[in-house]
């Protein structure tokens, strides 16, 4: 028995102030201007036959099922290209149109292999679907002749089996076209197209090439669009048609994707994306559809493991032995070295209410504020700047509102490889005709691809956004481009004038700053120019933002350069941060930062401390604890002895690898609670297994700060979620938390978090999705913020100036390396490293500029040494125009590659926030691993031989 299928209309929903109403089988339906006869029958519950229709793609009109009689039109017009009109007359179901519908059907299916009780869309196939309904009873046209699905056919092609999350069976294909509509209009990459005319018409990726040849980002768009087996899930095929389903969030990038998980026993059958998801609106990348094979993976470690030193093997021990022996560790330590001397870390990759009890943990049972986040290595800066100016730590829109920019400006982002279902919606608008400003260093996609192009691309060098952004902001005041009105109605006078005076300085000009942004000045007078006047412009940036040594004075330009151009407040504008990781704003919102409680509230202020005392029982400290950095460094100082880690890998993903390994070494009793023996694992002395995504209950805050539910979709295989974890050690440290569910830790944060007071689980379910703010005054959360005022009252600007990097090339180190992301992998890739996902990016290479590579004898694929003054990695090279001469790119996706081996220690002024995109660097041809990666690979095979062998399977 397959599931039931939601409701297809056909054709999309229209927007529109006039509304019209006609008769459809003699019943009144009053729709917006611009509906589909098809879709305006749907919603008065008459449905029509339909295949190459469906609602979320444009109409096409090909397939001739869904022909309708209209009063006083002559023929029978489609219904899905045919739009409502004021007292129209329309009929459905005639005896003629049953008819044609019925000739219509036997045409297709003389053409398609019957072999329905053996095919993997058995019970989910719209073909079938439509023979029934129609009341197709013969195929009078027999099987013999020029066909599709005939083996002997020479015109048959056979499977396209390369793609290795689905396969292509072109015998099965109707050229309904919806799967090359899709690929075009939903995400945007073309990569399909009919090829062929008439009889020889098929479906082709690129020029006739297998999939994965092909430009197909693997999306699984075509997927979800086709109507019969043509283009199947392997899942599906090798599982059959799920049981059922549960709606979920992605636990992949910020942008926050709903699926349906679709399940048989405890087996995900396939993800399909959600058409009601809030960010997502039924579209979906790669990762977040195929890649969740993790979960089920043969490395994931499912039973608790003790031991006293890393030199020892790991001892498999029961629940409450290692909660126990952990518990006494810290205490013993803090007994020894005094309350300070251990200290947690939350994760990005974590629930809300995971991440909140952690802190809690850290706050109310070691009594400290030593807690931090990976956020601190990512978007800090925008917490910080945007508090600063705006009064919220947060993006001001929700994803939809790109729909209505006239400008976008993208800086340090790469929406199509880091965000990419958002990175689709930003191509549709584009396409539709919005300009687009890119400012990176490097040629990203955004830049030129199919009917996208960038009015200006703004490639600066590595450390310079301080003087582009403040540049830009000098060409708006000095050319009389500030929206005076808004400036005066919304911010600060004063600072506003002290801001207006500073950027208008002869210094601060394009001409100026063109000798440290190496853009000419004439691109950043155009580029300001387009801002400023073009209409609705809207600014998303990413890490090439944020992990500067000036990555908060960035943040903060951004938001004097909106503020001054009125572009805040409102659908189509904003300031949008693209967080990095699924649950990035919510680890912030839940208090994870040394300085701030839980709703970004210092903790020096006596009356919010006091609440949270009322609500634990303790009161938190009032001094700042410590961030990473600082526990390194008093763990290397014998001071910081002990760590919680929960799902964070930092010796892997923070800066400066050897130092992190040597801190880590340092401590007494390191505490990892993960899914798999993660580079920071092996340090460890106790190991608790995490719980995926799929094994929890809980929420996560993506960018736009939609808080979304996380379901469970099968029992956690280690037999507890990761919440209920931190509750048996806080209660073996002598701290008390009992919660039964995690609704109920989500009901303490509404109670204790100002902008969290609305929400509950039941709410969320009601709803499906809630962006903060929600409390009384946003009952159903806050899409766009600052429409009236801003948060903190009146907007304030800030004074940006330019200082260089301390971390500057020289005779040794003459190129700038910068880092970034790829579509397929994820992060630090402990998850996508363990899925098919490899089968794209399978190591992590160096990007460098052809000119770079000839003066260095470097060629496409050779190996190369890049050596910092922090250390030094090999990779292979790939020589590229992407980039500019004198700076090279890599990914961080594998541990054994090092890239953070030879980051430095350099980091933001106001955050700690390393600078992971400015590293001088020299890139040599070499023959051999560095000396760390060997020494890696010893020590990694020695940690793997320290597991509890695995028992032979009977």
């Amino acid at each position: 028995m397959s599931l039931p299928r939601e409701t297809d209309y056909g054709t999309p929903a229209r927007e529109s102030e006039k509304e019209v109403t006609l008769s459809i089988d003699g019943i009144e339906v009053t729709v917006p201007a611009g509906t589909s006869v098809m879709r305006a029958a749907q919603e008065c519950g008459n449905s029509i036959p339909k295949l190459c229709a469906t609602d979320s793609l444009e109409p096409f009109g090909s397939c001739r099922l869904c022909l309708v009689e209209i009063e006083g039109r002559r023929g029978y017009p489609a219904s899905c290209t045919t739009i409502a009109e004021a007292g129209m007359q329309v009929r459905t179901q005639t005896p003629k149109l049953a008819d044609i519908r019925r000739g219509v059907m036997e045409l297709y299916i003389s053409d398609h292999p019957l072999d329905c009780l053996t095919c993997s869309a058995n019970g989910n196939c719209e073909l079938q679907d439509m023979t029934g309904v129609v009341g197709l009873r013969e195929v009078r046209y027999g099987m013999k002749g020029k066909n599709h699905f005939d083996l002997l056919s020479a015109l048959t092609k056979e499977k396209d089996e390369s793609n290795p999350y689905f396969s292509y069976d072109p015998s099965k294909c109707i050229v309904c076209n919806r799967c090359v509509r899709a690929c075009e209009e939903t995400q945007g990459t073309f990569a399909l197209t009919i090829s062929g005319r008439g009889f020889d018409s098929r479906v082709s990726p690129g020029e006739s090439q297998p999939f994965m040849e092909s430009e197909c980002v693997s999306c699984g768009a075509c997927v979800q669009a086709c109507p019969t087996a043509t283009l199947m899930e392997k899942g599906v095929i090798e599982h059959g048609q799920a049981e059922k389903k549960v709606t979920t969030t992605c636990a992949y990038c910020g942008v926050g994707c709903s699926f349906d998980a679709e399940v048989k026993g405890t087996t995900v059958v396939r993800m399909v994306p959600s058409k009601d998801g809030g960010a997502n609106h039924g579209h979906s990348c790669v990762k977040g559809r195929f890649a969740f094979g993790y979960a089920t993976h043969a490395d994931r470690i499912t039973t608790p493991m003790i031991r006293k030193s890393i030199e020892d093997a790991w001892q498999p021990v029961s629940w409450d032995e290692a909660i126990n022996y952990a518990a006494s560790e810290f205490k013993r330590i803090q007994a020894k070295h005094g309350r300070d001397s251990v200290g947690g870390i939350t994760s990005s990759r974590c629930t809300n209410e995971e991440t909140y009890l952690v802190q809690k943990l850290v706050r109310a049972a070691f009594g400290n504020n030593n807690v931090n986040t990976c956020a601190r290595v990512c978007h800090s800066p925008t917490g910080y700047g945007l508090k600063q100016t705006l009064g919220e730590s947060a993006g001001t829109q929700t994803f939809d509102s790109v729909m209505k920019a006239d400008v976008i400006m993208v800086m340090g982002a790469n929406p199509t490889d880091g965000h990419p279902v958002f990175g689709s919606q930003m191509k549709r608008r584009l396409r539709e005709g919005a300009k687009l400003i890119v400012v990176n260093p490097r040629s990203i996609d955004l830049v030129r691809s199919p009917h996208i192009q960038a009015e200006q691309h703004l490639k600066l060098k590595p450390g310079s956004n301080v003087a582009l952004i403040t540049s830009m902001a000098h060409v708006v005041v000095t050319e009389d481009l500030v929206k005076e009105d808004f400036v005066r109605e919304r911010c600060e006078w004063h600072s506003f004038e002290q801001w207006r005076d500073f950027v208008a300085k002869p210094e601060n000009s394009p001409e100026a700053m063109e000798q440290h942004t190496g853009v000419p000045a004439a691109d950043v007078r155009a580029a300001a120019r387009l801002f400023a006047t073009g209409g609705n412009a809207a600014i998303y940036y990413g890490l090439g933002v944020t992990e500067h040594s000036q990555g908060s004075t960035t943040v903060i330009g951004i938001a004097n350069l909106a503020m001054a151009t009125g572009n805040i407040g409102r659908e189509g504008v904003g300031v949008n941060p693209l967080r990095g990781q699924n649950n990035v704003q919510g680890s912030c919102d839940m208090g994870s930062f040394p300085h701030e409680l839980p709703g970004y509230r210092h903790v020096s202020d006596a009356a919010t401390r006091m609440l949270f005392k009322d609500a634990w029982g303790v009161e938190p400290q009032p001094e700042p604890g410590l961030r990473i950095p600082n526990m390194f460094e008093a763990a290397m100082d014998g001071t910081f002895l002990g760590l919680y880690c929960e799902g964070e890998d930092i010796v892997q993903s923070d800066p400066n690898t050897q130092h992190v390994e040597a801190a880590l070494r340092a401590m007494e009793c390191v505490v990892v609670q993960d899914l798999f023996l993660n580079e920071t694992a092996k340090f460890a002395h106790v190991f608790l297994p995490g719980s995926s995504f799929l094994e929890k209950d809980g929420t996560f805050t993506n960018a736009e700060r939609r808080i979304s539910r996380v379901r469970k979709v099968m029992p956690p295989l280690a037999g507890k979620e990761d919440w209920e974890v931190t509750c048996m050690l806080s209660n073996a440290l002598g701290y008390p938390m009992n919660y039964s569910h995690p609704s109920e830790i989500m009901d303490e944060i509404a109670r204790l978090t100002p902008t969290f007071h609305g929400v509950s689980y039941a709410r969320l379910d009601e709803l499906g999705s809630i962006q903060w703010p929600c409390n009384e005054q946003a009952p159903e959360g806050t899409p766009i913020m600052h429409i009236d005022q801003f948060v903190r009252g009146k907007g304030r600007f800030m004074l940006t100036e330019y200082v260089p990097t301390e971390e500057r090339t020289s005779k040794r180190f003459p190129l700038i390396l910068t880092t970034g992301r790829i579509l397929s992998q994820y992060n630090v890739g402990a998850q996508t490293r363990r899925t098919a996902n490899s089968m794209w990016h399978d190591e992590d290479r160096l990007e460098i500029h052809p000119a770079d590579a000839e003066t260095r004898g470097i060629n496409e694929g050779d190996w190369v040494g890049i050596t910092s003054r922090a250390g030094e990695t090999v990779l292979r090279a790939r020589v590229s125009e992407r980039m500019q001469p004198g700076v090279v790119y890599t990914t961080f996706h594998f541990p054994e590659s090092g890239a953070n081996v030879i980051t430095t220690d350099n980091s933001d002024w106001a955050t700690n926030c390393p600078e992971y995109k400015v590293t001088a660097v020299e890139v040599t041809r070499v023959t051999q691993p560095s000396e760390w990666q060997q020494r890696y690979r010893d020590f990694s095979q020695q940690q793997i031989d320290l597991l509890p062998k695995k028992r032979e399977k009977v």
